[in-house]
């Protein structure tokens, strides 16, 4: 298994970009929308940056070796990054 230092993360360089990418989203479209719009925008910014982008991706879940259930996410960036939104 891999270790990281303090700061260090996998998927990193990523993950940043999307933080950069959700606030350009919401700089863009202000506050107010369900979370289905920012979702649909968000999607549409990453893809424009380049990024592999699947929307509403299940993923099964594996507990010691074995199947326990599925889960939704709302966005699978380059098949390794999980975002979950959140509207209020």
């Amino acid at each position: 298994m891999k270790t990281y230092s303090e700061g260090e993360y996998p998927n990193k360089d990523v993950t940043e970009k999307i933080i950069k990418a959700a606030f350009a989203v919401h700089n863009k479209l202000g506050s107010g929308f369900v979370e289905k719009v920012y979702e649909n925008a968000l999607v549409k910014e990453l893809q424009s940056m380049g990024f592999a982008v699947e929307q509403q991706k299940t993923l099964n879940v594996i507990y010691g070796g074995e199947p326990v259930g599925d889960f939704s996410v709302d966005l699978l960036v380059e098949k390794s990054v999980v975002v979950e939104l959140k509207a209020v």
